[in-house]
């Protein structure tokens, strides 16, 4: 009898064992979601306690400085929250991500003249990174693999000078390629060699992730220029770019772009030469039917830009007209608060010139004119029933979102972005793919397809590609025989997954911040003197180029740090957002948000509202709201804009929720609801740092 319950128990425990043991062994599978993690710019100078001014850097002196960091400042991030950030991903994200979207400048600024940086320190924090993310995500069984892939791009940081890479194959791209071996696929690294771009097939056969070298587009990048040249690598990438996305469409995939320095653009400045600006945005309404979207860093502030295939000029694309380049500036290197706000203005005065989508409350109306009575047009002649084809889609226009980073200048920030994966609940992963392919026989086919060493004798064999003769006409200006424009989607294809929701589409995301004011603990006491000067404004504190930070000029009380527990909680999320009201992250839903964003108020109702206390705002914009907002309430709106509201009050302008006044409406009259719009985007672009009195000053 004992035998037998001996025996008994030992079957048992060989089945759970087993259940246990299969569980772990199963095969991954798609989660629907990934990972966006931009400018995390280590700093192995930081120290605890020391100073923000802008001679120490949090380098030295005394001052505020915390152990994760010190927000709101121009210090760069301590070791501390790199590995702090790390542990959050490996206990919160790791499981349920299918990749990692790795934007760039994981070395420090070099914002210290007593300590310049040289290649050994700006290689080094970037193989630590890369390192903590082969820790992170290596495969169980497989030492040498990853169970995620984690694509990288080079940041304006990761080099020396910082923005200034010369044209490849160089040192620089030959570090950087063993550094991030594990990332870059055996079969694109002669590729990546030579200029620095790169594609990973993250879901096999149907997504690929492209990493863009945006150095070689950036306008502060003196040793390129532009992308019109076939000698410049900026042209060479384009065409990469081009070659590659026709194979994709080709096959049947789709592709998500990547980079670090986003295609920014208003009506006085930039961030790309406009040659590749202009390329770049033919490239992709070329490719609308492949391209599910873009991500990028670099500016640290929570946005995203439109692109407006109207403004395209074959002329400026390809080199041959110089009528509007000289009318935009380079933008700043590293923006202030102000800068930044003047930035996000001009997008503004963009965005209100938009096409709303035919949803849009404002235009529905316009936009869906019913037909003249008789079949007439205003002049009385038949054949007014007629319109032109409306842009249902949004198919005009381009979307890229830009992420904030882990560096605090304001809180440290990661992204999680959800994509539709319907049909592909069962489909092979990365970790299922052999990390090698077998190279093709023909080896100018492979060299065609990787390298674009030399690519004269493939655009030679494009450009002479038979079509339909033409009459020639007498005005017709030259055209460039470099630029070869890419084949458009046919007639009958869909709009693809950047534009109509369907497999693949993004459909929205969730941001996560460190509430370091909170976490940090820093117990603080004002070092001013008696006869010390009056404290400066807050908005000529934002003016300056260097950022001390909100708690310039105080000294810690402790000498020994009491840091709480670190964290991330989240700031907000696309898919409860009552304010943005994202149905997804296509460009219609963008547009329809940018437009909304765009209509301004008149003045003497922007003043009524500028006046109101923060209470009294949140009330006065419910009634308005309810015609935007499907009949969402007052509470709901209260609820959204308490950022962290269930985590313990910390932090300032977080956790705190306005009081419930009864009995008070006071209804904004048209376009005040814009402006709710806008500051709501305006706190979020500073991740929560500013609070809403300021914001409405700098509104």
């Amino acid at each position: 009898m004992a035998l037998r319950r001996i025996l008994g128990v030992a079957l048992l425990c060989h089945g759970v064992i087993a259940q246990l043991s299969g569980a772990a062994n199963a095969p991954r599978r798609l989660r629907g979601r990934f990972l966006h993690i931009s400018d995390i710019h280590p700093d192995e100078f930081y120290r605890v306690h020391s100073s923000t001014d802008e001679e120490e850097a949090c380098h030295r002196g005394k001052g505020p400085a915390g152990v994760y960091g010190a927000e709101t400042s121009d210090c760069d991030t301590p070791f501390a929250l790199v590995d702090a950030t790390f542990d959050w991903i490996r206990d919160n994200l790791k499981d349920d991500i299918d990749f990692v979207i790795w934007t760039g400048d994981s070395a420090r600024h070099d914002s210290d003249e007593d300590i310049p940086r040289n290649q050994s320190q700006v290689l080094g924090t970037n193989r630590w990174i890369a390192d903590k993310f082969v820790d992170l995500f290596r495969h169980p069984e497989e030492d040498q693999a990853l169970e995620v892939p984690v694509v990288p791009t080079l940041g304006n940081n990761d080099i020396l000078p910082h923005n200034i890479l010369l044209s490849g194959p160089n040192p620089w791209l030959q570090h950087y390629t063993q550094i991030w071996h594990h990332f870059i696929p055996e079969e694109q690294r002669h590729s990546f060699e030579f200029g620095g771009w790169f594609f990973v097939e993250v879901i096999p056969n149907r997504l690929a992730i492209f990493s863009l070298n945006t150095l070689y587009f950036f306008d502060r990048n003196a040793g390129v220029d532009g992308c019109a040249s076939p000698s410049e690598p900026g042209y060479k990438q384009m065409e990469w770019l081009r070659i590659q996305l026709q194979f994709i469409r080709q096959r049947g995939m789709k592709a998500l772009l990547m980079g670090h320095v986003p295609p920014a653009r208003t009506d006085s400045k930039r961030l790309w030469d406009e040659t590749c600006w202009q390329k770049y945005t033919l490239w992709l309404q070329q490719y609308r039917d492949v391209v599910v979207g873009s991500l990028y860093g670099h500016m640290n502030i929570d946005h995203f830009l439109i692109q407006d295939t109207h403004d395209v000029e074959l002329g400026l694309a390809s080199g041959l007209s110089e009528d509007t380049v000289s009318t935009r500036e380079a933008m700043e290197d590293e923006l202030s608060i102000e800068s930044a706000t003047d930035y996000l203005q001009e997008l503004r005065n963009g965005w209100s010139k938009l096409s709303p989508p035919p949803t849009t409350p404002a235009k529905s109306a316009s936009m869906n004119d019913k037909k003249p009575k008789g079949g007439k047009n205003k002049n009385g002649r038949k054949g007014g029933n007629k319109k032109k084809r409306r842009d249902v889609w949004g198919e005009r226009y381009q979307l890229s979102l830009v992420g904030p980073s882990i560096v605090p200048n304001y809180f440290p920030t990661l992204r999680v972005v959800e994509y539709n994966i319907t049909g592909l609940e069962h489909a092979p992963v990365w970790a299922d793919m052999p990390k090698t392919m077998p190279a093709p026989n023909d080896e100018k086919a492979n060299q065609k397809h990787l390298d674009l060493r030399d690519i004269s004798d493939y655009l030679e064999a494009e450009a002479s590609k038979k079509k339909p003769k033409k009459k020639p006409s007498k005005d017709k200006k030259p055209k460039n025989p470099d630029l070869i424009i890419p084949e458009s989607p046919s007639k009958t294809t869909a709009p693809g997954p950047g534009y109509s929701p369907q497999t693949l589409s993004l459909t929205g995301y969730t941001q996560y911040y460190a509430n370091l004011t909170y976490i940090n603990n820093v117990t603080l006491s004002s070092a001013a003197e008696p006869e010390a000067e009056p404290a400066e404004s807050w908005l000529e504190w934002v003016i300056k180029r260097w950022r001390q930070g909100k708690h310039r000029g105080e000294k810690p009380v402790t000498k020994k740090p009491q840091p709480r527990e670190f964290y991330f909680e989240v700031e907000y999320s696309t898919f409860t957002d009552k304010i943005y009201k994202l149905k997804d992250l296509t460009v219609n839903s963008y547009v329809d948000l940018a437009y909304r964003m765009g209509q301004r108020a008149k003045r003497k109702d922007v003043a009524e509202w500028a006046e109101d206390g923060e209470d009294d705002e949140d009330e006065a914009e419910s009634e308005d709201e309810d015609s935007m907002a499907d009949g969402k309430d007052e509470e709901e709106w209260d609820e959204s804009e308490a950022v962290g509201a269930e985590k313990k009050g910390k932090g300032k302008g977080h956790g705190k929720k306005p009081d419930d006044k009864k009995g008070k409406k006071h209804k904004k009259k048209k376009g005040s609801k814009q402006n709710r719009a806008w500051l709501h985007f305006l706190k979020h672009a500073f991740v929560g740092t500013v609070e809403k009195q300021e914001l409405k000053k700098l509104d």
